[in-house]
């Protein structure tokens, strides 16, 4: 799972500040926070990523019963620290199977939710409005956060997206009825207040929605 930054919007290959730039560079779409490679689910690495966050690590806590932490990747470099983060976890699905789900948070363009909702980013599209009635809501630090479905996603995954912190919010769920457990009071927890806690998460096999 190691290898090179790369771009959080398309997955391509991108040029380190230099001569002429002081900024990462991506050949389709200028400069961008590069997406770091993904780390292994273990709580050590998670840590090392929640300390060089700047924007919310959320992960459902406690996470719902039989699911465990399967990774996380960020986009940030070394001098701005993570302007996005995205958290997967697994589990047993609300209607049987196997679920998965990856929580992003971060700043306004930076498209690393778009990238794993499927769609062209860099941030929700027009038919996505924060001003209608709510689809779904969970609760985020404390504080009730509307939800909002994304109806463009390809047809494999459930998309939903928000404003929490004053930032973006995604829940990316598969397969699509995995979604049904943003309608039974999900709780997110930002990881960067978890402290101790942390080390009671559970950890499971590397998710490659991650690579995705």
């Amino acid at each position: 799972m190691r290898g090179e930054p790369s771009c959080p919007r398309c997955a391509g290959r991108v040029r380190a500040p230099g001569l002429f730039s002081d900024t990462w560079q991506c050949d389709q779409h200028g400069a961008v926070h590069p997406m770091q490679p993904v780390l292994p689910p273990s709580v050590e690495a998670l840590g090392v990523a929640v300390a060089r966050s700047q924007v919310p690590v959320w992960l459902p806590w406690p996470l719902p019963v039989g699911w465990l932490f399967t990774g996380i990747a960020h986009a940030g470099d070394d001098v701005s620290g993570a302007r996005a983060t995205a958290v997967a976890c697994s589990g047993p699905g609300p209607l049987g199977g196997f679920g998965e789900l990856v929580l992003v948070a971060e700043e306004l363009g930076v498209g690393l939710g778009a990238r794993y909702a499927g769609l062209p980013g860099p941030d929700p599209g027009p038919s996505v409005s924060l001003y209608k009635p709510a689809d779904a809501k969970v609760t985020a630090a404390g504080r009730p956060t509307p939800m909002f479905h994304v109806p463009e996603a390809p047809d494999d995954r459930a998309v939903y997206v928000g404003e929490a912190r004053g930032l973006w919010i995604w829940a990316i769920a598969w397969p699509e009825q995995s979604a049904l457990m943003m309608y039974d009071e999900l709780v997110l927890t930002d990881l960067r207040d978890a402290g101790a806690e942390l080390g009671l998460l559970p950890c499971g096999a590397p998710s490659p929605r991650l690579l995705g």
